[in-house]
Protein backbone atom coordinates (compact mmCIF):
# COMPACT_ATOMS: atom_id res chain seq x y z
CA UNK A 1 0.00 0.00 0.00
CA UNK A 2 0.96 3.38 -0.91
CA UNK A 3 0.19 5.99 1.08
CA UNK A 4 -0.30 10.12 -0.27
CA UNK A 5 -2.35 13.09 0.19
CA UNK A 6 -3.99 13.02 -3.20
CA UNK A 7 -4.82 10.68 -6.22
CA UNK A 8 -5.76 11.91 -9.36
CA UNK A 9 -7.16 10.21 -12.33
CA UNK A 10 -6.67 10.88 -15.35
CA UNK A 11 -4.08 13.67 -17.16
CA UNK A 12 -7.00 15.62 -18.85
CA UNK A 13 -6.97 19.77 -19.15
CA UNK A 14 -8.21 19.24 -15.13
CA UNK A 15 -6.06 16.54 -13.82
CA UNK A 16 -2.50 17.72 -14.62
CA UNK A 17 -2.84 21.07 -13.57
CA UNK A 18 -4.31 20.08 -10.36
CA UNK A 19 -1.94 17.23 -9.49
CA UNK A 20 0.93 20.04 -10.19
CA UNK A 21 -0.65 22.84 -7.94
CA UNK A 22 -1.54 20.30 -5.03
CA UNK A 23 2.19 18.76 -4.71
CA UNK A 24 3.58 22.68 -5.12
CA UNK A 25 1.01 23.24 -2.26
CA UNK A 26 2.61 20.25 -0.37
CA UNK A 27 0.32 17.51 -0.80
CA UNK A 28 1.91 14.37 -1.76
CA UNK A 29 0.46 13.18 -4.96
CA UNK A 30 -0.19 10.41 -7.04
CA UNK A 31 -1.33 11.19 -11.06
CA UNK A 32 -2.28 7.91 -12.70
CA UNK A 33 -2.78 8.40 -16.40
CA UNK A 34 -3.67 5.28 -18.50
CA UNK A 35 -2.34 5.65 -21.96
CA UNK A 36 -0.95 9.58 -22.89
CA UNK A 37 -0.39 12.45 -21.04
CA UNK A 38 -2.85 15.60 -22.49
CA UNK A 39 -6.06 13.15 -22.04
CA UNK A 40 -8.43 13.71 -25.12
CA UNK A 41 -7.51 17.33 -25.69
CA UNK A 42 -4.27 16.71 -26.30
CA UNK A 43 -4.02 13.13 -28.00
CA UNK A 44 -7.14 12.87 -29.99
CA UNK A 45 -9.22 15.53 -30.01
CA UNK A 46 -8.24 19.66 -30.04
CA UNK A 47 -4.76 19.45 -30.67
CA UNK A 48 -4.93 16.80 -33.64
CA UNK A 49 -8.13 17.96 -35.08
CA UNK A 50 -7.25 21.87 -35.19
CA UNK A 51 -4.09 21.09 -36.69
CA UNK A 52 -5.81 19.14 -39.43
CA UNK A 53 -8.65 21.64 -39.68
CA UNK A 54 -6.17 24.71 -40.22
CA UNK A 55 -4.78 22.54 -43.01
CA UNK A 56 -7.66 21.81 -44.77
CA UNK A 57 -8.96 25.16 -44.32
CA UNK A 58 -5.97 26.68 -46.35
CA UNK A 59 -6.47 23.88 -48.65
CA UNK A 60 -9.65 25.45 -49.39
CA UNK A 61 -8.66 28.93 -49.49
CA UNK A 62 -6.49 28.21 -51.95
CA UNK A 63 -8.69 25.79 -54.30
CA UNK A 64 -11.53 28.91 -54.10
CA UNK A 65 -9.26 31.33 -54.72
CA UNK A 66 -10.63 32.70 -57.81
CA UNK A 67 -13.52 34.29 -55.79
CA UNK A 68 -10.61 36.35 -54.82
CA UNK A 69 -8.85 36.86 -57.87
CA UNK A 70 -6.34 35.24 -56.74
CA UNK A 71 -5.53 31.78 -59.17
CA UNK A 72 -3.77 28.54 -58.09
CA UNK A 73 -3.43 26.17 -60.91
CA UNK A 74 -2.38 22.44 -59.95
CA UNK A 75 -2.71 22.99 -56.27
CA UNK A 76 -2.50 19.35 -54.96
CA UNK A 77 -2.61 18.15 -50.89
CA UNK A 78 -0.17 16.38 -49.55
CA UNK A 79 -2.23 14.41 -46.80
CA UNK A 80 0.82 12.00 -45.85
CA UNK A 81 2.98 15.35 -44.61
CA UNK A 82 -0.29 16.70 -43.49
CA UNK A 83 -0.43 13.63 -41.16
CA UNK A 84 2.80 13.96 -40.21
CA UNK A 85 3.01 17.36 -39.12
CA UNK A 86 -0.28 16.43 -37.05
CA UNK A 87 1.93 13.98 -35.27
CA UNK A 88 4.41 16.45 -34.47
CA UNK A 89 2.05 18.84 -32.82
CA UNK A 90 0.77 16.11 -30.86
CA UNK A 91 3.95 14.74 -29.19
CA UNK A 92 5.18 18.16 -28.63
CA UNK A 93 2.08 19.01 -26.27
CA UNK A 94 2.08 15.41 -24.42
CA UNK A 95 5.97 15.92 -24.08
CA UNK A 96 5.57 19.29 -22.59
CA UNK A 97 3.34 18.38 -20.74
CA UNK A 98 4.56 14.99 -19.18
CA UNK A 99 7.87 16.94 -19.06
CA UNK A 100 5.99 19.47 -16.23
CA UNK A 101 4.86 16.86 -14.45
CA UNK A 102 7.85 14.88 -13.94
CA UNK A 103 9.64 18.53 -12.71
CA UNK A 104 7.02 18.91 -10.05
CA UNK A 105 8.60 18.23 -6.76
CA UNK A 106 6.61 15.86 -4.62
CA UNK A 107 4.20 14.73 -7.54
CA UNK A 108 4.30 11.04 -9.07
CA UNK A 109 3.20 9.89 -12.47
CA UNK A 110 2.13 6.06 -12.76
CA UNK A 111 1.07 4.48 -16.10
CA UNK A 112 -1.72 2.02 -16.11
CA UNK A 113 -5.21 1.30 -15.84
CA UNK A 114 -6.77 2.40 -12.64
CA UNK A 115 -9.61 1.11 -10.19
CA UNK A 116 -10.97 1.69 -7.41
CA UNK A 117 -11.48 -0.60 -4.93
CA UNK A 118 -12.65 1.09 -1.46
CA UNK A 119 -13.41 4.70 -0.85
CA UNK A 120 -9.49 5.68 -0.63
CA UNK A 121 -8.01 2.88 -2.48
CA UNK A 122 -7.27 2.88 -6.09
CA UNK A 123 -5.84 -0.27 -7.60
CA UNK A 124 -3.51 0.11 -10.64
CA UNK A 125 -2.51 -2.35 -13.54
CA UNK A 126 0.49 -1.14 -14.80
CA UNK A 127 2.02 -1.63 -18.46
CA UNK A 128 4.40 -4.53 -17.05
CA UNK A 129 1.68 -6.58 -15.94
CA UNK A 130 2.45 -5.76 -11.91
CA UNK A 131 0.06 -4.00 -9.54
CA UNK A 132 0.35 -1.15 -7.19
CA UNK A 133 -2.16 0.23 -4.62
CA UNK A 134 -2.64 3.91 -3.46
CA UNK A 135 -4.84 5.27 -0.49
CA UNK A 136 -5.86 8.80 -0.43
CA UNK A 137 -7.96 10.45 1.95
CA UNK A 138 -8.93 12.66 -1.34
CA UNK A 139 -8.97 11.17 -4.81
CA UNK A 140 -10.03 13.74 -7.79
CA UNK A 141 -11.52 11.83 -11.37
CA UNK A 142 -10.67 13.47 -14.65
CA UNK A 143 -10.77 9.97 -16.76
CA UNK A 144 -13.05 11.33 -19.03
CA UNK A 145 -15.33 9.63 -21.39
CA UNK A 146 -15.18 7.36 -24.91
CA UNK A 147 -16.78 7.01 -27.94
CA UNK A 148 -20.41 5.03 -27.71
CA UNK A 149 -20.76 2.67 -30.24
CA UNK A 150 -24.99 2.70 -31.36
CA UNK A 151 -26.32 -0.96 -31.31
CA UNK A 152 -26.24 -1.55 -35.03
CA UNK A 153 -26.67 -4.89 -36.68
CA UNK A 154 -23.75 -5.98 -38.44
CA UNK A 155 -21.04 -2.93 -36.70
CA UNK A 156 -19.24 -5.34 -34.68
CA UNK A 157 -18.14 -6.76 -37.75
CA UNK A 158 -17.25 -4.03 -39.80
CA UNK A 159 -13.72 -2.33 -39.35
CA UNK A 160 -15.37 1.22 -38.15
CA UNK A 161 -13.03 3.83 -37.24
CA UNK A 162 -13.99 6.46 -34.08
CA UNK A 163 -12.00 9.76 -34.09
CA UNK A 164 -9.42 8.37 -32.16
CA UNK A 165 -8.98 5.69 -35.23
CA UNK A 166 -9.42 8.05 -38.07
CA UNK A 167 -6.92 10.81 -37.48
CA UNK A 168 -4.36 7.68 -37.12
CA UNK A 169 -4.75 7.23 -40.75
CA UNK A 170 -1.79 7.57 -42.63
CA UNK A 171 -3.37 7.55 -45.93
CA UNK A 172 -6.69 9.55 -47.34
CA UNK A 173 -9.88 8.06 -46.89
CA UNK A 174 -11.68 7.37 -50.74
CA UNK A 175 -15.26 7.97 -49.71
CA UNK A 176 -15.80 8.24 -45.64
CA UNK A 177 -19.18 7.50 -44.64
CA UNK A 178 -20.02 9.07 -40.61
CA UNK A 179 -22.34 7.81 -38.68
CA UNK A 180 -23.94 11.11 -36.57
CA UNK A 181 -24.61 14.50 -36.95
CA UNK A 182 -23.32 16.41 -34.16
CA UNK A 183 -19.56 18.43 -33.68
CA UNK A 184 -16.98 15.90 -34.10
CA UNK A 185 -18.76 14.71 -37.00
CA UNK A 186 -18.97 17.82 -39.13
CA UNK A 187 -15.96 18.56 -38.09
CA UNK A 188 -14.15 15.59 -39.05
CA UNK A 189 -16.67 15.88 -42.53
CA UNK A 190 -15.43 18.90 -43.88
CA UNK A 191 -12.06 18.70 -43.18
CA UNK A 192 -11.66 15.33 -44.36
CA UNK A 193 -13.73 16.69 -47.60
CA UNK A 194 -11.72 19.79 -47.99
CA UNK A 195 -8.58 17.36 -48.25
CA UNK A 196 -9.81 14.99 -50.66
CA UNK A 197 -11.94 12.47 -49.34
CA UNK A 198 -15.62 12.33 -50.85
CA UNK A 199 -18.09 12.45 -47.61
CA UNK A 200 -21.40 11.08 -46.55
CA UNK A 201 -23.10 11.89 -43.35
CA UNK A 202 -25.94 10.14 -42.22
CA UNK A 203 -27.90 11.88 -38.68
CA UNK A 204 -30.56 9.87 -37.87
CA UNK A 205 -32.58 12.99 -36.13
CA UNK A 206 -34.38 15.51 -38.54
CA UNK A 207 -31.69 17.51 -38.65
CA UNK A 208 -28.08 18.09 -37.85
CA UNK A 209 -27.21 19.74 -34.02
CA UNK A 210 -30.14 18.51 -33.36
CA UNK A 211 -29.85 20.84 -30.00
CA UNK A 212 -29.62 23.89 -31.77
CA UNK A 213 -32.34 26.03 -33.36
CA UNK A 214 -34.07 25.23 -36.16
CA UNK A 215 -32.45 28.32 -38.36
CA UNK A 216 -28.81 27.15 -37.38
CA UNK A 217 -29.16 23.74 -37.67
CA UNK A 218 -30.03 24.53 -41.64
CA UNK A 219 -27.90 27.32 -42.03
CA UNK A 220 -25.01 24.71 -40.91
CA UNK A 221 -26.43 21.96 -43.14
CA UNK A 222 -26.79 24.51 -46.15
CA UNK A 223 -22.96 25.58 -45.82
CA UNK A 224 -22.04 21.73 -46.10
CA UNK A 225 -23.73 20.62 -49.04
CA UNK A 226 -22.97 23.68 -50.89
CA UNK A 227 -19.26 22.48 -50.45
CA UNK A 228 -20.52 19.03 -51.99
CA UNK A 229 -20.31 17.28 -49.09
CA UNK A 230 -23.77 14.80 -48.79
CA UNK A 231 -25.61 15.04 -45.78
CA UNK A 232 -28.63 12.61 -44.97
CA UNK A 233 -31.06 13.46 -42.48
CA UNK A 234 -33.94 11.28 -40.62
CA UNK A 235 -32.23 7.97 -40.77
CA UNK A 236 -32.59 5.20 -39.68
CA UNK A 237 -29.80 2.07 -39.99
CA UNK A 238 -30.43 -1.20 -40.66
CA UNK A 239 -27.59 -2.84 -40.77
CA UNK A 240 -23.44 -2.78 -41.70
CA UNK A 241 -21.61 -5.42 -43.84
CA UNK A 242 -17.91 -5.68 -45.05
CA UNK A 243 -17.77 -6.07 -49.35
CA UNK A 244 -14.96 -8.82 -50.28
CA UNK A 245 -12.49 -5.67 -51.40
CA UNK A 246 -13.49 -4.03 -47.32
CA UNK A 247 -15.46 -1.76 -48.07
CA UNK A 248 -18.24 -0.70 -46.12
CA UNK A 249 -22.01 -1.42 -46.89
CA UNK A 250 -24.10 0.30 -45.14
CA UNK A 251 -28.50 -0.40 -45.86
CA UNK A 252 -30.98 1.91 -44.48
CA UNK A 253 -34.20 4.00 -44.51
CA UNK A 254 -34.94 7.64 -45.72
CA UNK A 255 -37.93 8.83 -44.97
CA UNK A 256 -39.09 5.29 -44.78
CA UNK A 257 -37.77 4.57 -48.11
CA UNK A 258 -35.00 1.68 -48.49
CA UNK A 259 -31.42 2.74 -49.88
CA UNK A 260 -27.89 0.75 -49.82
CA UNK A 261 -24.77 3.05 -49.29
CA UNK A 262 -21.00 2.21 -50.15
CA UNK A 263 -17.82 3.95 -48.90
CA UNK A 264 -14.10 3.03 -47.92
CA UNK A 265 -14.33 4.15 -44.72
CA UNK A 266 -16.62 4.32 -41.56
CA UNK A 267 -16.41 6.96 -38.42
CA UNK A 268 -19.04 6.59 -35.92
CA UNK A 269 -19.29 9.67 -34.33
CA UNK A 270 -22.83 9.63 -32.40
CA UNK A 271 -21.34 10.70 -28.96
CA UNK A 272 -19.71 9.42 -26.33
CA UNK A 273 -20.18 7.23 -22.90
CA UNK A 274 -18.29 7.87 -19.39
CA UNK A 275 -15.08 5.75 -18.32
CA UNK A 276 -17.14 5.38 -14.70
CA UNK A 277 -17.38 1.90 -15.58
CA UNK A 278 -13.83 1.18 -16.34
CA UNK A 279 -12.88 2.38 -12.58
CA UNK A 280 -15.19 0.29 -11.15
CA UNK A 281 -16.80 3.00 -9.37
CA UNK A 282 -19.41 0.72 -7.37
CA UNK A 283 -16.25 -0.77 -5.04
CA UNK A 284 -15.67 3.34 -3.79
CA UNK A 285 -19.97 3.67 -3.45
CA UNK A 286 -19.99 6.27 -5.91
CA UNK A 287 -23.67 7.41 -7.52
CA UNK A 288 -23.78 7.19 -11.28
CA UNK A 289 -26.93 8.62 -12.85
CA UNK A 290 -28.91 6.65 -16.01
CA UNK A 291 -26.06 7.31 -18.62
CA UNK A 292 -23.39 5.67 -16.56
CA UNK A 293 -21.81 10.06 -15.32
CA UNK A 294 -21.03 10.13 -11.89
CA UNK A 295 -22.74 12.32 -9.62
CA UNK A 296 -21.67 15.30 -8.00
CA UNK A 297 -22.68 18.25 -5.90
CA UNK A 298 -22.29 22.14 -6.85
CA UNK A 299 -18.98 21.98 -5.68
CA UNK A 300 -18.13 18.82 -7.62
CA UNK A 301 -17.77 16.35 -5.15
CA UNK A 302 -19.49 13.00 -5.21
CA UNK A 303 -21.78 11.20 -2.68
CA UNK A 304 -18.58 9.69 -1.00
CA UNK A 305 -16.57 12.43 0.98
CA UNK A 306 -13.12 13.36 -0.43
CA UNK A 307 -13.93 12.19 -3.64
CA UNK A 308 -14.63 14.92 -6.53
CA UNK A 309 -15.37 14.44 -10.65
CA UNK A 310 -14.07 16.92 -12.92
CA UNK A 311 -14.60 17.02 -16.70
CA UNK A 312 -16.75 15.15 -19.14
CA UNK A 313 -16.76 11.89 -16.34
CA UNK A 314 -19.27 13.68 -14.56
CA UNK A 315 -21.69 14.23 -17.43
CA UNK A 316 -22.84 17.88 -18.85
CA UNK A 317 -21.39 19.57 -21.78
CA UNK A 318 -18.35 17.94 -22.70
CA UNK A 319 -15.95 20.85 -23.50
CA UNK A 320 -12.37 21.10 -22.35
CA UNK A 321 -12.73 24.08 -20.86
CA UNK A 322 -15.37 22.95 -19.13
CA UNK A 323 -12.83 20.51 -17.49
CA UNK A 324 -10.10 23.09 -17.19
CA UNK A 325 -12.93 25.38 -15.47
CA UNK A 326 -13.97 22.79 -13.06
CA UNK A 327 -10.05 22.64 -11.78
CA UNK A 328 -10.17 26.49 -11.22
CA UNK A 329 -13.28 25.94 -8.67
CA UNK A 330 -11.65 22.63 -6.87
CA UNK A 331 -8.16 24.43 -6.59
CA UNK A 332 -9.41 27.81 -5.72
CA UNK A 333 -11.76 26.10 -2.60
CA UNK A 334 -9.28 23.78 -1.08
CA UNK A 335 -6.37 26.44 -1.49
CA UNK A 336 -8.12 29.43 -0.80
CA UNK A 337 -11.65 28.54 0.76
CA UNK A 338 -13.15 30.78 -1.88
CA UNK A 339 -16.56 28.40 -1.82
CA UNK A 340 -17.03 28.52 -5.63
CA UNK A 341 -19.92 26.01 -7.01
CA UNK A 342 -20.38 25.39 -10.66
CA UNK A 343 -24.50 26.17 -10.84
CA UNK A 344 -25.30 28.89 -13.17
CA UNK A 345 -21.78 29.51 -14.77
CA UNK A 346 -22.41 30.38 -18.60
CA UNK A 347 -20.63 27.90 -20.76
CA UNK A 348 -19.59 29.15 -24.37
CA UNK A 349 -18.14 26.32 -26.62
CA UNK A 350 -17.34 26.67 -30.47
CA UNK A 351 -17.79 24.49 -33.30
CA UNK A 352 -14.47 24.25 -35.32
CA UNK A 353 -16.29 23.93 -39.09
CA UNK A 354 -15.37 26.62 -41.33
CA UNK A 355 -17.06 29.35 -40.72
CA UNK A 356 -17.00 28.34 -36.88
CA UNK A 357 -20.68 27.74 -35.04
CA UNK A 358 -20.05 30.12 -31.62
CA UNK A 359 -22.47 29.18 -28.91
CA UNK A 360 -23.24 30.66 -25.21
CA UNK A 361 -27.08 30.43 -23.19
CA UNK A 362 -29.93 29.56 -23.85
CA UNK A 363 -31.29 29.04 -27.29
CA UNK A 364 -34.73 30.54 -28.58
CA UNK A 365 -36.21 27.05 -28.69
CA UNK A 366 -35.20 26.59 -24.81
CA UNK A 367 -36.54 30.14 -23.51
CA UNK A 368 -40.20 29.26 -25.47
CA UNK A 369 -40.38 26.10 -23.97
CA UNK A 370 -39.45 27.97 -20.64
CA UNK A 371 -41.98 30.46 -20.84
CA UNK A 372 -39.80 33.24 -20.90
CA UNK A 373 -40.84 36.70 -22.42
CA UNK A 374 -37.74 37.24 -24.95
CA UNK A 375 -37.08 39.06 -28.40
CA UNK A 376 -35.12 37.35 -30.83
CA UNK A 377 -32.35 39.67 -33.07
CA UNK A 378 -30.84 38.23 -36.61
CA UNK A 379 -28.40 39.74 -38.68
CA UNK A 380 -27.18 37.84 -42.00
CA UNK A 381 -23.38 37.69 -42.09
CA UNK A 382 -24.05 39.08 -45.26
CA UNK A 383 -24.73 42.29 -44.42
CA UNK A 384 -21.53 42.60 -41.69
CA UNK A 385 -18.95 44.95 -42.88
CA UNK A 386 -15.73 42.76 -42.61
CA UNK A 387 -17.92 39.66 -44.04
CA UNK A 388 -17.90 41.35 -47.22
CA UNK A 389 -14.73 43.65 -47.11
CA UNK A 390 -12.86 39.76 -47.15
CA UNK A 391 -15.33 37.59 -49.24
CA UNK A 392 -16.71 35.28 -46.03
CA UNK A 393 -19.97 36.27 -46.06
CA UNK A 394 -21.31 32.95 -44.76
CA UNK A 395 -23.51 32.27 -41.58
CA UNK A 396 -26.09 34.37 -39.54
CA UNK A 397 -25.51 36.17 -36.23
CA UNK A 398 -28.84 35.55 -33.66
CA UNK A 399 -29.40 36.52 -30.08
CA UNK A 400 -32.36 35.95 -27.76
CA UNK A 401 -32.71 39.00 -25.28
CA UNK A 402 -35.04 38.88 -22.03
CA UNK A 403 -38.26 41.27 -23.44
CA UNK A 404 -38.02 42.64 -20.00
CA UNK A 405 -35.04 42.55 -18.93
CA UNK A 406 -33.34 43.40 -22.13
CA UNK A 407 -30.40 41.08 -20.71
CA UNK A 408 -29.05 38.80 -23.15
CA UNK A 409 -29.62 35.25 -22.30
CA UNK A 410 -28.12 33.47 -25.45
CA UNK A 411 -26.74 33.52 -28.69
CA UNK A 412 -25.42 31.75 -31.57
CA UNK A 413 -23.11 32.92 -34.13
CA UNK A 414 -22.09 31.15 -37.38
CA UNK A 415 -19.70 33.11 -39.34
CA UNK A 416 -15.66 33.68 -39.79
CA UNK A 417 -14.19 34.18 -35.96
CA UNK A 418 -17.61 33.26 -34.51
CA UNK A 419 -15.95 31.58 -31.75
CA UNK A 420 -14.00 35.09 -30.42
CA UNK A 421 -16.97 36.95 -31.39
CA UNK A 422 -19.35 35.10 -29.10
CA UNK A 423 -16.66 35.25 -26.33
CA UNK A 424 -17.81 39.26 -25.91
CA UNK A 425 -21.62 38.22 -25.82
CA UNK A 426 -20.59 35.64 -23.10
CA UNK A 427 -18.33 38.49 -21.23
CA UNK A 428 -21.63 40.67 -21.58
CA UNK A 429 -24.11 38.31 -20.03
CA UNK A 430 -21.14 37.58 -17.16
CA UNK A 431 -21.05 41.49 -16.93
CA UNK A 432 -24.84 42.54 -16.92
CA UNK A 433 -25.03 44.47 -19.87
CA UNK A 434 -28.10 44.80 -21.67
CA UNK A 435 -28.52 44.82 -25.38
CA UNK A 436 -28.80 48.35 -25.37
CA UNK A 437 -25.74 48.35 -23.88
CA UNK A 438 -23.94 46.51 -26.61
CA UNK A 439 -25.56 48.12 -29.28
CA UNK A 440 -23.91 51.88 -28.11
CA UNK A 441 -20.71 50.21 -27.30
CA UNK A 442 -17.90 51.18 -28.97
CA UNK A 443 -16.30 48.84 -30.71
CA UNK A 444 -12.97 48.91 -32.78
CA UNK A 445 -13.82 49.22 -37.04
CA UNK A 446 -13.77 47.08 -39.01
CA UNK A 447 -14.39 43.99 -37.01
CA UNK A 448 -16.88 41.17 -36.53
CA UNK A 449 -17.46 41.92 -33.22
CA UNK A 450 -18.66 45.24 -33.99
CA UNK A 451 -21.81 43.96 -35.82
CA UNK A 452 -23.17 43.55 -32.72
CA UNK A 453 -23.86 46.94 -32.56
CA UNK A 454 -25.72 46.32 -35.75
CA UNK A 455 -27.09 42.93 -34.85
CA UNK A 456 -28.85 44.89 -31.87
CA UNK A 457 -29.57 47.94 -34.07
CA UNK A 458 -32.53 45.51 -35.42
CA UNK A 459 -36.00 45.33 -35.15
CA UNK A 460 -36.48 42.02 -33.04
CA UNK A 461 -38.77 39.36 -33.34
Amino acid sequence: MNTVDAIVIGSGQAGTPLSKKLASAGYKTVLIEKEHVGGTCVNEGCTPTKTLIGHATIADRVRNSAQWHVFAPGMTVDYEAIWKKKNEVVQRFRDGSEAGIKATEGLQLVYGEAAFTGPNTVEVQLPTGGRELYYAEKIYINAGCRPAIPDIPGLAEVPYLTSKELLQLNQLPQHLIILGGSYIALEMAQLFHRLGSKVTVLEKSPALLYKEDADISECIHGILQQEGITVHTNVSIDRIERQMNEDVVVHLHKNKLPETLTGTHLLVATGRKSNADKLKVENAGLLIDNKGFIQVDAYLQTNVPGIYALGDIKGGPAFTHVAYNDYVVILRNLLENKGLNIEGRIVPYCMFTDPQLGRVGITEREAREKGIPITVFTLPMTRVARGIETGFTKGIMKAVVHSETDHILGAAIIGEQAGETITVLQMAMLAGFTREDIRYMMIAHPLYAESLNNLFMQQGK
